[in-house]
């Protein structure tokens, strides 16, 4: 699958995601993996509807194989929170009671603290068509709702499980705009390297007649060299646009190879050829 990477630490743990009464495999799939898309690996269900193991949500969980073998079911509600410390309700329906209310930033930072001082911590989600019943929001701690359209509130499972795998992710990370991947380390060329990429620009220009003056051939210079110096390129980048540029004086406008001059140099074009 796109994205995947075997040679990459498998992130697992965090809170238990409880599936009440699921209806569709499919839809147990995606929970699946949206749950491995953000470390998550802790699956429990209850009483799914067409019966555990299930085809078509090992079909679904594209290759999310260790949630779904390590899903567990139990019977009933109770049993499935049995061994959790904390527990989070999701709904998006207004409730009666006392119990606190959340969004999922702070869920997300409050169910990784709680984690992070070895508490086990869970989040219930609902049925398709009617979510979680009352009492069984009675049995969560507090209640963790998504700021959705008020008219349009219904959320897809599998939804509702990523924007909370997301948070928990998001809640590990030392600063909000961190990611996951990093950027490959890249040394920017030095002068000499982009300075020959200049020389080889306007003389090619030069050449052609772009320049209608030397006034306008030194402004003209001024907004190339500016442009080329914003990048910040390497020296792989540089030798890669000085053989494109290279290339075109070997071809007429027709696409003829013109004969090559030995004077010319030999610049990599970066492919390997």
């Amino acid at each position: 699958m796109a994205g995947t990477d075997r040679n990459r630490e498998l992130m697992t743990g965090g809170p238990a995601i409880i599936l009440v009464e699921p209806q569709l495999g499919e839809n147990i799939g995606m929970v699946a993996r949206a749950m491995a898309n953000f470390g998550l690996s802790n699956l429990r269900i209850v009483n799914p509807r067409d019966g555990w193991p299930n085809d078509k949500a090992v079909s679904a969980a594209a290759k999310a194989d260790h949630v779904i073998a390590a899903a567990v079911v139990f019977d009933t509600l109770e049993a499935a929170v049995a061994d959790l410390n904390f527990v989070y309700a999701t709904t998006a329906r207004p409730r009666d009671g006392h119990k606190p209310v959340r969004g999922p930033v702070e869920a997300g930072e409050i169910l990784r603290g709680r984690e992070n001082t070895g508490e086990k911590t869970g989040i219930l989600f609902g049925r398709e068509r009617i979510g979680l019943r009352n009492w069984e929001v009675g049995l969560a701690d507090e209640i963790v709702t998504f700021p959705v359209n008020p008219a349009y509130a219904s959320l897809n499972i599998a939804q509702a499980v990523l924007l909370m795998s997301y948070e928990w992710m998001k809640s590990g990370l030392s600063h909000p705009h961190e990611t996951a991947f990093d950027s490959p380390d890249v040394v920017p060329a030095e002068k000499a390297d982009l300075h020959g990429l200049f020389a080889q620009i306007e003389e090619g220009l030069e050449a052609r007649g772009y320049f209608r003056s030397e006034t306008k051939k030194m402004k003209a210079i001024d907004n190339l060299r500016a442009v080329l110096t914003r990048p910040g390129f390497s020296t792989d980048e540089i030798a890669v646009l000085r053989g494109l540029f290279a290339s075109f004086d070997k071809f007429s406008r027709s696409g003829q190879r013109r004969p090559s001059d030995p004077s010319e140099g030999n610049w990599d074009t970066g492919d390997g050829e």
